[in-house]
Formats: structure tokens, C-alpha cells, sequence
């Protein structure tokens, strides 16, 4: 990897020429697998994430950090997740393992080593709390 973010990388030796993936293409591969996984409330990414949604962007790599090893064609990706109140983590953060893992190797032909997932938090929605004020 360049110190410019940029994996250069021939990812077939009968092409003509090189292929590049920025780092950030890869986190947005990885935020978007995540996502869909059920059970996922959000992705968490800090003050930086939060002032561009505000600003009306839709920060689609969002909680993600990707390393590429320098000409090995190989990857490990953080996550930081809110998890939807009602599933079970360990079962979440495995479907986000898994289906990261597919999409990255499936749309770039890098290895991923590792799907870390960190989840940050659980969130409520207003009927679960609803509920649960109306038990008290």
C-alpha cells in the first residue's frame, strides 16, 4: 500500500496494465455488508461521522477502518456497530464476520484476514421503551 491510501496491485498477471483500490472503496464495501446484516442498528464513527451526516452525507464507510499489508493482497478491517436491542451480539458480529469477509474477497479479490467488530452500544427503539415503561 502507498502512503497515499491506495492498494496498487495486479490483480490478474494477464492484464495490461495496474488496478487500484483506495482504501476508502474497501470500507465502504465493508460498511455496506455490515449494514445489512440483521440486527446492525448503525455504524458508529466518532464526531467525524456524526458532523457529515449533519451535514447531509451519507458517510457510507462509517465506523470502519481497513489496513492493506503492503503487496500481499491482504486486508483486516475494524467495525464499530450499535446493535439492534433483542438480538444476540455474538450472533451479529459472526453474520457481520461472515458477510464482510464474502463481500470484500467476492468484489476485490484481497484476502481478509480479520473482521474485528466492536460494538459501542445497543439502541431501543421508542416501542421497546414504550413497552417497557408501561410495565413499570
Amino acid at each position: 500500500m502507498a502512503s497515499d491510501g491506495v492498494l496498487r496491485t495486479d490483480l490478474d498477471e494477464n492484464s495490461v496494465g495496474t488496478t487500484q483500490i483506495a482504501n476508502e472503496v474497501i470500507a465502504v464495501i465493508a460498511g455496506m455488508a455490515a449494514t445489512e446484516v440483521s440486527g446492525v442498528a448503525d455504524m458508529s464513527g466518532g464526531i467525524v461521522g456524526g458532523i457529515a451526516e449533519r451535514l447531509g452525507r451519507k458517510n457510507l464507510s462509517k465506523g470502519v477502518k481497513v489496513e492493506v499489508a503492503p503487496d500481499e493482497r491482504k486486508c483486516n478491517v475494524e467495525l464499530s456497530i450499535i446493535c439492534e436491542y433483542g438480538y444476540r451480539i455474538p450472533d451479529v458480529a459472526r453474520a457481520i464476520q461472515e458477510s464482510v469477509k464474502e463481500a470484500i474477497e467476492g468484489m476485490t479479490g484481497l484476502e481478509v484476514t480479520a473482521v474485528n467488530v466492536h460494538v459501542l452500544g445497543v439502541a431501543i427503539h421508542p416501542e421497546v421503551r414504550t413497552q417497557e415503561e408501561n410495565k413499570e
